[in-house]
């Protein structure tokens, strides 16, 4: 192996990236990481105001989500993922109080919608026929354009699912993102639909084993080495300046970017991303759960939107949480534990707690911004593209990542 190819960020584009080459043994494979940790986003780390190990946010997997879980098979981590036997989603109305349990059936026929038990209360089977006319929405149209976003099972359905999968107000969304999830998902099938969450947490669960593989595949990663720029010579990338250092590459080597859209723009020159994004809102609560709390409970008409229920932790996320960035934290912690106690009968004395904001979570799902994500191929012949912000065809999720980063091994591994 005398070519090298330089992987640029470590988070979930970027290992993926690796987790796909290494084992082709055709290059040396370098690692470069900005930050002291692998993982981007998708992170655990140890948290002194709680005291407890916690997630840099809560990302929910679907037993669909092909290329999440051959990434997690390739990292020796498939077992690492729980969740129910059967598609499950169970929901509280936070005002009514009332609950009820959507049971999809696992083939693609959705016998589900003819049953009042299994079906979302107060829907007629006729309802979910709106749901297709996403399937052949127009380019650049948005959800509102395309379904109407009113009545009770776009409130108690298509709202939150639609919400949670674009972080994005659901009428404001692109159509074309919103039928991707509905294609991969609802129109294959509650076998496409089980929810699946990281028990032990993502970094045990989709970071630390990757990186553990690549150091045994003989991947060299390399912490605390922001790439300061990119030369150009000609189509292709000619060198990489960490500052301090200077790597010149050889006529065989070649470049993944795997970085955020606002890192991307500022090292190639006229490169086209999405420029507004959507904050997300996760808060952590060192207390045990309940033991009737179903592992992922879905709230309607309250701040909250999603519980997690982890051992010795309840956590919740709240997407579109832009309102919420600059709210004072203490007055947020209690607002959100008001909720979550009155849901699930936990005491309401606040427990330790951790706030956890993140104002560029994803890029706006907008279908103005969506026209603005690029292909992973560029104009440089050795210079290849990665990230959930990419041209993957589905919303800035953890599929979406690793999709990214096999898409970009995939073309480097074509390289002459």
């Amino acid at each position: 192996m005398t070519a090298t190819v330089h992987i640029i960020g470590a988070g979930l584009g970027g290992l993926a990236a690796a987790v796909r080459l290494a084992p082709l043994k055709r290059h040396n494979i370098v690692v470069h990481e900005a930050t002291a940790f692998a993982g981007g986003r998708c992170r655990s780390y140890y948290d002194a105001a709680i005291g407890m190990t916690i997630d840099n946010g809560n990302h929910l997997l679907l037993s669909g989500n092909s290329a999440a879980l051959t990434y997690l098979r390739d990292i020796g981590a498939g077992q690492k993922l729980i969740g129910p036997q059967h598609a499950e989603f169970t929901f509280v109305d936070f005002h009514s109080g009332e609950r009820w349990t959507l049971k999809f059936n696992d083939g693609p026929l959705p016998f589900w919608i003819f049953d009042p038990r299994r079906r979302v209360p107060g829907t007629r089977p006729l309802d979910y026929l709106s749901l297709a006319r996403l399937l052949w929405a127009r380019e650049g149209a948005s959800v509102g354009d395309v379904i109407a976003c009113k009545g009770v099972l776009y409130r108690r359905l298509v709202e939150p699912l639609i919400l949670a999968a674009l972080n994005i107000d659901p009428p404001q969304g692109s159509a074309r993102l919103a039928a991707a999830i509905v294609r991969e998902t609802l129109a294959v099938g509650g076998r496409a639909c089980r929810p699946l969450i990281a028990r032990d947490g993502l970094g045990p669960t989709l970071i630390e084993p990757a990186l553990a593989f690549l150091k045994l595949q003989g991947v060299t990663l390399r912490l605390d080495h922001q790439l300061r720029a990119l030369a150009f010579a000609g189509d292709r990338v000619a060198s990489l300046d960490f500052g301090g250092e200077t790597i010149a590459l050889g006529a065989d080597d070649a470049v993944i970017l795997a970085v955020p859209p606002y890192a991307a723009a500022t090292l190639v020159s006229g490169l086209e991303v999405p420029r507004e994004f959507r904050a997300i809102v996760n808060a952590h609560f060192h207390i045990a759960p309940p033991p009737d709390l179903p592992p992922i409970l879905a709230v309607l008409n309250a701040t909250v939107q999603w519980i997690f229920n982890f051992p010795g932790r309840v956590s919740v996320t709240i997407s579109a949480g832009d309102r919420l960035i600059d709210s004072p934290r203490e007055d947020l912690a209690k607002t959100i534990w008001d909720e979550v106690s009155r849901v699930t009968g936990l005491p309401a004395a606040l427990p330790p707690w951790q706030i956890v904001r993140e104002r560029r979570a994803t890029f706006a799902a907008t279908p103005a911004q969506n026209g603005k994500r690029p292909r992973a191929a560029t104009n440089w012949r050795n210079l290849v593209l990665a990230g959930d912000w990419t041209d993957t065809g589905l919303p800035a999720t953890i599929e979406g990542a690793i999709r990214s980063g096999n898409r970009a091994a995939h073309i480097i591994a074509q390289l002459p």
